[in-house]
């Protein structure tokens, strides 16, 4: 695994944790916490995107937080899992694995 995917993931965790914190935070010092975090998540997410395409840096970025998100709700605070919120789930990842796709299609072919 490159560098540039290593970012990727640390961003994709990065924004959860933050998530994750703005659900829970009720002191001061909480915020003391998340607000680091979320500097250094935007930090990790240029980085990512100085290296990959900025548009599936973003998608991925996005449908992690999303996914992650949906699935805190359920596991952590527990909310329903719904049929429909399983299938908008699996479209998201569909999602994001074919603008994946398609852009390692056209940097393979120089089309950049």
């Amino acid at each position: 695994m490159n560098r540039a995917w290593i970012y990727v993931i640390m961003t994709c965790l990065f924004e959860l944790l933050w998530i994750l914190g703005f659900n829970v935070a009720n002191a001061w010092w909480h915020w003391a916490i998340i607000v680091p975090i979320i500097i250094v998540d935007f930090l990790v997410l240029s980085k990512a995107c100085e290296l990959l395409p900025t548009g599936t840096v973003y998608a991925i970025f996005a449908a992690a937080g999303t996914v992650g998100t949906s699935l805190m709700d359920v596991f952590i605070f527990g909310e329903a899992f719904s049929m429909e919120k399983g299938f908008f789930i699996g479209l998201l990842v569909i999602g994001v694995i074919a603008l994946n796709l398609t852009d390692n299609s056209k940097s393979e072919e120089g089309v950049a």
